[in-house]
């Protein structure tokens, strides 16, 4: 039997066998330990809340307002996704105001904002980040409340809002036994002159989307598929009341959807987000 001096001198003597084993340690210990840690660590994911909206609607001020507490940042068109991590409360003694970056008074639940690219050719990675969002609970779409008298904003933004709910209303009535995600539509921009009031948002946004509802039941009906095929397609293509001669918000809670309009400004004396904040503070 090799004595204790042999298998030293025998490890210390270069060797193949020697080299091979000592590669295998350096390789195999950093990924033992990071598995270690791993199993042993519990990372919880915080509910997100996704900031959805066409291009100039104020997101990135948004984000920037909320996670600074005071002022936004100058921000120009956003080309990609990023987010901040929030803290909201129900019950602080700030839990209506989103500058509560010093309150340490309730119970404050993190959360992550997530801003995404409003651009029209980089809708689809706004419209993938919704599909693919984790703990996803809460979408606030944003648009210029002072821009939407006019009909190229109106149609823009409506047309966007239609693909979001209609994805929703998809998702909620795919599955069952889990809540749907509930959306804000935050009319900006409301300290501008020519912005509309968030009655009136809501009463033109219904109205255009009852147009586009509309405009795609025609374009399937003169596409040619068979009468069969029409019915199903339509019904699943179908945004909120099914036959309904026009659309309204309320008809989103027949699959458990809540939309509510509520008017601000982000970039108003004071910032009046308040209202934005209390919504989301109750849902995350």
């Amino acid at each position: 039997m090799a004595s204790l001096t042999e298998i030293i001198e025998a490890l210390m003597t270069p060797s193949l066998p020697v080299i091979l084993i000592g590669i295998l340690v350096v390789v195999a210990a950093p990924v033992l330990l990071h598995l270690v840690l791993s199993c042993s660590a519990t990372y919880t994911t915080p509910p997100t809340v996704l900031l959805l909206g066409s291009s100039g609607a104020g997101k990135t001020c948004l984000l920037t307002l909320l996670e600074r507490g005071s002022h936004p940042c100058q921000t120009h068109t956003s080309q990609a996704v990023q987010s901040v991590e929030l803290n909201a409360s129900t019950n602080s003694a700030s839990k209506h105001s989103f500058r509560n970056h010093d309150d340490s008074s309730g119970t404050h639940t993190k959360f992550l904002l997530v801003d995404t690219p409003g651009h029209g050719k980089l809708r689809p990675v706004a419209l993938g980040k919704l599909a693919r969002a984790e703990k996803l609970c809460a979408i606030v779409f944003m648009l210029d409340a002072a821009a939407l008298s006019e009909r190229h904003a109106l149609a823009d933004t409506a047309s966007y809002l239609y693909h979001v709910l209609l994805h929703l209303q998809k998702k909620a009535s795919a599955k069952s036994g889990k809540s749907s995600v509930p959306l804000l539509v935050a009319a900006n921009k409301m300290d501008l002159f020519t912005a509309l009031p968030a009655t009136v948002v809501k009463a033109q946004l219904e109205d255009e989307l009852t147009r586009i509802r509309a405009s795609k039941s025609k374009a399937l009906l003169d596409s040619g598929v068979g009468n069969e095929d029409i019915g199903s397609e339509e019904h699943d293509d179908w945004l909120g009341e099914y036959g309904s001669k026009r659309f309204a918000f309320d008809q989103m809670q027949e699959f458990d959807l809540d939309v509510d309009v509520i008017g601000g400004s982000v970039l108003a004396e004071g910032a009046d987000v308040d209202k934005w904040w209390w919504w989301i503070a109750q849902r995350v």
